[in-house]
């Protein structure tokens, strides 16, 4: 299995793939440039991970010699699962969901409604979305909550 505990030496890979995937994934959406392309750094992003270094124990990466993925949880809750771009459809984000449901207990998420492709992902893998939704913070973007059937 190449899915395991994140570790310090993982933080720059997690970091990279946490602002590249967010500008991939939510720039077309939000069209807010002074945050994709200003705050959303990878130095920053790293330095909130190694400035808090409990955060790391939430976090499992896919690594087979490279960090190809991360997911982190807050308790039950998945807060993110990103996959480098050039590594999708490989099974990646699957290992690294199904290793969060199974050893840490991961059993809902919020989706950004405007992510049909993360909301088939997670259905596919057994989450249904629960009709709650609420406004992302500072948006007027929706997120859904799915939760594991």
């Amino acid at each position: 299995m190449y899915v395991r505990q994140a570790e310090t030496g993982d933080v720059s890979r997690i970091a990279e793939i946490f602002v590249f995937v967010r500008r991939e994934k939510f720039f077309p959406i939000f069209q807010y440039e002074p945050y994709s392309f200003g705050e959303l750094q990878v130095l920053p992003v790293a330095r909130e991970y190694l400035d808090s270094p409990s955060r790391l124990q939430d976090v499992l990466v896919y690594d087979d010699g490279i960090v190809r993925g991360f997911l982190e949880m807050d308790g039950s809750e998945i807060k993110h699962l990103y996959v480098e771009s050039f590594f999708r459809g490989q099974g990646i984000g699957g290992a690294l969901l199904e290793q969060a449901v199974q050893a840490r207990g991961a059993s809902w998420l919020w989706a950004l409604e405007k992510n049909p492709d993360a909301i088939r992902f997670y259905e596919r893998h057994g989450f249904a979305l629960t009709g709650e939704r609420v406004l992302e913070e500072d948006t007027e973007e929706y997120l859904l909550r799915m939760e594991r059937k």
